[in-house]
């Protein structure tokens, strides 16, 4: 996986109008959740600003990162774990960052990518990827950029499922039952099937 740097500002003051000054002027709230506790037992976050294109690079791609983040020239290694945007501008509203280790596994979505010509697709069916990302357990580390997903073997009609994939290192969390991929049956491929029985 690769990695990014970003950095940021502890913020001192919280609450909607500290918050609404803070996005006017290109900002956005993050926080930053790790082994911290309070007394409570619950995590304690770490509020801290972000500028909105300091967080470009790692919002708006289909690539997955690990981020160097410095805050106030504290530093930190995390992963992002949560945004939300303004359901009609689309502004990002905020970001949960979640502080990894090289040591505990995290639970992280990681995009798909379907190698190889399908046996079905030779036949005439079209390739669908039904997800576009699967959820792995592992130590951060050792989490690869995309998971690659052989269809060559894939016959007209056929699905791969979640619990038939395998990947070195990593637990698959998404469920076993999850359609992954399938070859689905076009006009043309029917007809040549109905013309093959004739």
């Amino acid at each position: 996986m690769k990695s990014i740097d970003i950095k940021g500002t502890v913020r001192t003051e919280t609450g909607k109008k500290a918050t609404k000054q803070l996005r006017k002027e290109g900002g956005v709230p993050c926080n930053l959740y790790g082994e911290a506790r309070g007394e409570n037992g619950l995590p304690v976050a770490l509020s801290f600003t972000v500028t909105a294109s300091g967080l470009r690079n790692l919002v708006y791609t289909p690539n997955i990162y690990s981020v160097n983040l410095d805050i106030d020239g504290k530093k930190y290694t995390a992963v992002m774990r949560e945004l939300q945007f303004h359901p009609v501008t689309d502004q990002l509203l905020h970001v949960d960052f979640y502080e990894v280790t090289p040591e505990k596994p995290i639970v992280m979505e990681v995009p798909i990518k379907l190698n190889g010509l399908a046996e079905g697709v030779k036949a005439g069916g079209k390739l669908a990827a039904n997800v576009r990302k699967l959820k792995v357990s592992a130590p951060y580390t050792q989490i690869p950029e995309r998971l690659d997903i052989d269809v060559t073997n894939l016959g007209l009609g056929k699905t791969i499922k979640a619990g038939e994939l395998h990947f070195e290192g990593l637990e698959l969390v998404t469920p076993a039952s999850v359609v992954v991929c399938q070859v689905k049956m076009t006009r043309s491929a029917m007809s040549a099937a109905a013309k093959a029985q004739d």
